[in-house]
């Protein structure tokens, strides 16, 4: 280093570095890399950790929204105390049909937001083109399966998909991710769980004998179809939905509610109306 050599420092280490130079000589860290949005060092790794201040940098995932031209709507949010968004869903409609996808990424898993992001994307088109529940779910399988390198590192997720036509509904799912309709509050599905919590079924490449869960009826009457993540559901014992507002001011409300809970997991909620509340 000359006396007419510029220097600045590392945002990690702080120690001297000069102008030009691609990696800091005492720590190794890389210089040029993105801006952290809380302590505003430029010190984020390629996961996305500010290696300064250690926050994950917020994603497009950590809090998203769909709408439906009907009003079917879809909300989905990194909650209070996990770092990223393992949930995923897909909401979309294919002439009076209107599909629904949520999955929960293994918290144990390697890459489980990865796994929920390609099973939602992979059995929402599937279905949207008119495939079967069993076909979708396949479909989804395979594609989180792929993602592995080995049964020791198997990105996975649980499964819920709904299919709403004018005059039935088509359920299918594997895991612990639920649908209800509302406004009873009615359970539609059945986890996949043993006593104590832990789940017995899930798409990944280390799942064995997982056999998808079909389930299809006629509403008879106006109302909701809610599906969601455990983030929602383990905070409805003694919960009263709410009765007004769109199907997206509902999901905001049911959110809201989750966080004021105490938020401890990602939140995923999908609400798509039926019978007449469809018009």
């Amino acid at each position: 280093m000359t006396g007419n050599e510029k220097v600045a420092s590392c945002p990690v280490c702080e120690a001297p570095v000069l102008a030009g130079d691609i990696y800091c000589e005492a720590c190794g860290h890389p210089m040029g890399a993105p801006t952290c949005a809380s302590c505003g060092a430029g010190a984020v790794d390629a996961e996305g950790y500010c290696e300064r201040c250690g926050l994950r940098q917020p994603t497009g995932r950590d809090h998203a929204e769909t709408v439906l031209d009907n009003g079917a709507a879809a909300v989905t949010d990194r909650g209070l105390r996990r770092s990223r968004n393992e949930d995923a869903m897909a909401l979309m409609a294919s002439g009076d049909t209107i599909v629904a996808v949520v999955c929960d990424g293994v918290g144990s898993s390697p890459r489980a937001d990865e796994a929920s992001a390609v099973a939602v994307e992979t059995a929402a088109t599937a279905l949207a083109r008119g495939a079967s529940q069993q076909e979708a779910f396949d479909l989804a399988g395979r594609a989180v399966a792929k993602l592995a390198t080995s049964v020791y590192d198997a990105p996975a997720c649980t499964y819920v998909a709904a299919v709403v036509e004018p005059d039935r509904i088509t359920l299918g799912w594997a895991g612990d991710t639920r649908a209800y309709s509302l406004p009873d509050g009615g359970l539609l599905t059945e986890d996949d769980a043993i006593e104590t919590g832990e789940i017995t079924a899930w798409l990944g490449a280390d799942a064995e004998g997982v056999t998808l869960h079909v389930r299809t009826f006629t509403p008879h009457a106006p109302g909701l179809l809610l599906v969601c993540s455990d983030g929602l559901w383990r905070y409805l014992d003694g919960y009263a939905f709410p009765s007004a507002g769109t199907p997206l001011e509902m999901a905001r409300e049911m959110l809201r509610h989750a966080l004021d809970s105490g938020g401890q997991d990602n939140v995923t909620i999908a609400l798509i109306p039926l019978g007449e509340a469809r018009e």
